[in-house]
């Protein structure tokens, strides 16, 4: 009796297991890619429509951090980011990972 039970289990469990994908075969979902990295929008280069590419900085945001540029030169760190109006740190906090300051090209 516990040798039936035991190879009725056995079988339920093989048939709840997945099986996997032979090689070479192809399945109907794509395999998941890998987003490519956003690039880096250097705030002492980057033109209004440049920035706007950043999630969170629009046509306002933009305009701000060119003259804010163009008034007190270039950003020497991008947590100067902050003395744009307008961003704040929470603001920066999501900005960060996209902006570099990269000294200008001469």
């Amino acid at each position: 009796m516990n040798r039936r039970v035991f190879l009725a289990a056995l079988a339920v469990w093989m048939l709840a297991a997945p099986v996997p994908a032979a090689a070479g075969s192809q399945s109907a979902d794509p395999p998941p890619s890998k987003a490519p990295a956003a690039a880096l929008v250097n705030l002492n280069t980057a033109t209004a429509a440049q920035l706007e590419e950043v999630p969170g900085i629009g046509p306002a945001t933009a305009k701000r951090i060119i003259e804010y540029r163009e008034k007190k030169g270039s950003f020497k760190k991008i947590e100067e980011l902050m003395n744009v109006k307008g961003i704040g740190e929470k603001s920066f906090l999501k900005l960060k990972t996209r902006v570099t300051v990269a000294a200008p090209k001469k």
